[in-house]
């Protein structure tokens, strides 16, 4: 029986390469962004769907749950970014930040609860950051927005998973292959002050010549790999800067 996967934040990146790595191993897709009219997939699109969300508007939430109909799996994979000293960070950035990042995923998980509790199955994949594996500087509220994503799964984990339910962390590393850097609200020189300059050159010289990096597709076979895990496992981190991390803690 083909199985239904709703995917959010999907018009690049990491969402579109998810979408198209489960409609080529002949699942449903529902894939979700916030402009469906720029929806531009790769491959065979006859078991794919294409609806508006905006995860920080409980209407549009609403709406998309409506249209969608049963699903199997969640994955929130929507988010936004920020780099640049904290001292400079306005408060209005930071709960940008949270609310898409953080509540937007809690909304996200509430909104599907009822049906998939009711059925006693489904599986709820959450997609946070390797910020969450390492103290990476430069990055203190975008990594909050992240590490709440993290303290927020376990715990659900427990909770869903008395009814059936796992839910799953993915834990991406750095891509510069994304939009991350093209799509903050804020650019980063505008959030590193001169007395930073010094302190900055060193870390910013190493993201322009990684050692390791995450692609794309190594996100999606994270994600694919958390969906049809059945050992408990939680944390899936994907790329091979993120697994170096996670097995260097």
């Amino acid at each position: 029986m083909t199985r239904t996967i709703l995917i959010t934040g999907t018009s690049s990146g990491y969402g579109k390469a998810i979408t198209e790595h489960f409609l080529a191993r002949d699942w449903n897709v529902i894939a979700t962004m916030r402009r469906p009219e720029a929806a531009n997939f790769g491959g065979n699109t006859n078991r794919l769907r294409v609806l508006p969300l905006d995860v920080t508007d409980e209407a549009s939430i609403a709406t998309l749950f409506e249209s969608a109909g049963p699903v199997d799996v969640l994955v929130n994979n929507a988010g936004i970014g920020a780099v640049g000293a904290f001292e400079v960070t306005p408060m209005s950035l930071v709960r940008q930040l949270l609310e898409t990042n953080t509540i937007g995923v809690m909304a996200m998980c509430q909104a599907v609860i009822p049906q998939m509790r009711a059925r006693r199955s489904g599986i709820i994949v959450n997609v946070t950051s390797s910020v969450t594996l390492g103290a990476f500087p430069l990055a203190a509220a975008y990594t909050a927005s992240k590490q709440a994503v993290e303290g927020f799964t376990g715990s659900l984990a427990h909770e869903l998973g008395y009814f059936g339910v796992s839910v799953k962390l993915v834990e991406p590393g750095y891509a510069p292959t994304t939009n991350f850097g093209a799509n903050a609200i804020i650019p980063f020189d505008q959030l590193l002050p001169g007395e930073y300059a010094d302190f900055a050159k060193p870390i910013m010289e190493g993201f322009a010549s990684p050692a390791l990096t995450t692609r794309e597709s190594d996100v999606a076979d994270g994600v694919w790999n958390a969906v049809h895990d059945a050992s408990g496992r939680l944390r899936f981190a994907a790329g091979p800067d993120a697994v170096a991390l996670a097995e260097a803690r």
